[in-house]
């Protein structure tokens, strides 16, 4: 197996992680890059679009820097700008070793399964900025995987990135 860097976005609740903790199962030493727990330590919590931007680019050069020492990793963030994205294809600059995964999955679905209930403090306006309510979620015009966690189930979506890795070589 090669490592690589492969990009999880979606909106909020989407199933990114889900899906990730999934694949730790099956993928030896596989590294989540989650895009919450990541905020915790690593980048302020500013939701604000250059706030969103900076904390990209960190998440970015840290999947660089495991991808360097050998160790694959998957990036479960919202990441809600094409420009975003774009920018940590060119960061990580791994060719083939990065694919960028959009977890589809729609807004109406991604409210019923918040367990946090952030949806619905930004619908009442006590978290704005909040993606996919008052902030643009920009879906991607080709990933290069396309997963559908509203109609396939959790293995599906699994199995499908998995089949990915392994039509690329990485797994």
């Amino acid at each position: 197996m090669k490592p690589f860097v492969l990009w999880m976005t979606g909106l909020p609740c989407s199933g990114k992680s889900t899906i990730v903790r999934r694949l730790q199962k099956d993928i030896p030493n596989l590294a989540m890059l989650d895009g919450d727990e990541l905020r915790e330590w690593f980048s302020p919590k500013d939701f604000s679009k250059a706030g969103r931007d900076e904390h990209n680019r960190r998440v970015a050069h840290l999947a660089k820097l495991l991808l360097r020492h050998g160790v694959p990793s998957v990036v479960s963030l919202v990441s809600p700008y094409r420009e975003n994205r774009s920018s940590a294809r060119e960061i990580v600059d791994a060719g083939e070793s990065f694919a960028e995964c959009y977890v589809r999955c729609s807004l109406a679905k991604c409210e019923e399964r918040d367990v946090k209930g952030m949806y619905a403090k930004a619908r009442r306006g006590e978290i704005k900025g909040f993606t996919g309510i008052d902030d643009p979620y920009e879906a991607p015009e080709n990933p290069d995987l396309l997963v559908d966690t509203e109609s396939e189930t959790l293995e599906v979506s699994s199995d499908r990135v998995v089949d990915f890795l392994r039509s690329r070589g990485l797994a």
